[in-house]
């Protein structure tokens, strides 16, 4: 039985691809021995279910703070949701910490919750940055909004924006910078709130970030330097174990189809043979991307599995492109269609799933990465497109398709390279089960990320004495 260690509140943001990883990491910090209170919202509790019923009540109490009203203080929902949390919570929490017979001794929060960290410094103790993005996409977003690069053409799209300080100088087009550094102009209100969210992160105590040094050293090394001191860790990828079967399949909610089923259909196919097709849990496909994509996938003659979303309340305002008619008779037998929550990491982590076509978020992408599978890239918005560029240029595990709106691969293009992606032979195949292996081997036990969280959780346990 580990040693009861030191209390600390984990703060995570209020999105299931922030809370889930940062929930994952909790689980390993109280089987360490650290005492954590985690801040939730009613309407995000449930998530909490699985951590509770692991962990007595001694080591896990939650502080269920009120949902925000995201109201009109911004037409950007990220800002006002950054500035709703920040007016309503952090007197709760201020108030919380000042009454509490033993309050934490240190704060680790979200990265979009940059205000933690004047909170901190008020309360007296260390914040430390959650990182559910990966080295490289942090390190361009500190250099992004710290040294304000410009544009020289911001008419120019494909104008190229590089990053000389970062290692490899990686280099973007101009689209796929931020949306809101490249349309929200300097001085507006939500503009300062977003820059001083990331200028507060890097002058936190700390960051633990959700990678691994297999996957992202160069990154890893150059955020140390970049901060002066040592207190980054590298503990991803936070996933279930490859033997927890529950919870590979239930992780992040309950799955839109009873899992069994979707994994017998994998079960009568041969290995590495269906490309599982899955661009989150947020993101829209307009008509033209729906049309291509489904084109590219009949005439590919590959097996798959597509991950529909459907019309809400939360897509509503965005184009949305439905399947063609009649195209579920048309590759019946070969395509199965998920509409809604789909229990990704299992999919991925059956033999039958040899490709995956991903928006190329970072929850997805250490999916992925530890399932094995060759990663075809279609990145959206965000730090997606560094996401792909990383996974292509420079592990070699990717296949490029396809880029937001700006690069859309016509429907025989598409097809070859789903073709491709379930070859054996192709050179990304060998390389994803090379990555897979060092991954693996890094959070298993005395691996890199299992050293760094040793530490981490080490660093906590002495600030209270």
């Amino acid at each position: 039985m580990p040693i009861a260690g030191a209390h600390i509140l984990v703060y995570p943001f209020l999105t299931s691809g922030h809370i889930i990883p940062l929930l994952d990491l909790t689980h390993r910090l109280i089987t360490r021995g650290l005492n954590v209170t985690v801040v939730i919202t009613p309407n995000n509790s449930s998530l909490l279910d699985p951590l509770i019923s692991s962990h007595p009540s001694s080591s896990l109490q939650t502080l269920i703070l009120p949902t925000p009203s995201w109201s009109a203080t911004s037409s950007n929902r990220l800002i006002s949701m950054m500035r709703g949390l920040r007016e309503l919570h952090y007197p709760a929490l201020r108030t919380w910490f000042r009454s509490h017979p033993s309050p934490p001794v240190a704060i680790l929060s979200d990265f979009f919750l940059g205000w933690t960290q004047q909170l901190a410094s008020e309360v007296g103790v260390p914040r430390v940055v959650f990182s559910p993005s990966g080295a490289l996409a942090l390190s361009v977003s500190y250099a992004l909004w710290t040294d304000l690069p410009k544009s020289e053409d911001p008419n120019n799209q494909n104008f190229q924006l590089s990053f000389p300080k970062i290692p490899n100088c990686p280099t973007y087009p101009w689209f796929q910078i931020s949306r809101f550094y490249r349309e929200c102009k300097e001085g507006d209100p939500d503009w300062e709130l977003y820059r001083s969210c990331f200028l507060e992160d890097k002058a936190s105590w700390g960051v633990v970030l959700n990678t691994a040094t297999e996957v992202e050293r160069d990154y890893i090394d150059h955020m140390k330097k970049d901060a002066g001191h040592d207190r980054v860790w590298a503990v991803g990828p936070m996933l279930p174990p490859d033997d927890d079967l529950e919870g590979s399949t239930s992780r992040g909610g309950s799955a839109a189809v009873p899992s069994h089923e979707v994994l017998k259909w994998l079960d009568s196919h041969q290995d590495k043979s269906v490309v599982y097709v899955c661009f989150g849990s947020r993101q829209v496909l307009n008509s033209k991307q729906t049309e291509v994509l489904a084109a590219g996938l009949e005439k590919s003659g590959v097996n798959f599995i597509w991950c529909v979303r459907e019309r809400n309340e939360r897509n509503a305002g965005y184009e949305y492109g439905d399947l063609p008619d009649g195209y579920a008779d048309r590759v019946d037998g070969r395509g199965y269609f998920i509409k809604g929550w789909a229990p990704q990491v299992a999919i991925l982590r059956h033999r039958a799933t040899g490709a995956f076509l991903t928006h190329c978020g970072w929850n997805s992408t250490l999916e992925g990465i530890s399932a094995g599978v060759v990663m075809l890239t279609w990145p959206m918005s965000a730090d997606q497109f560094t996401n792909a560029q990383l996974l292509v240029n420079e592990l070699g595990v990717g296949i490029r398709v396809g880029e937001n709106v700006e690069n859309i691969p016509e429907s025989t293009k598409l097809a070859q390279l789903f073709a491709e992606s379930v070859d054996e032979t192709g050179p990304q195949r060998s390389k994803a089960k090379e990555l897979k292996e060092a991954v693996m081997k890094a959070v298993s036990k005395g691996g890199s990320s299992d050293r760094d969280l040793d530490a981490f959780v080490k660093s906590i346990n002495e600030l209270e004495s």
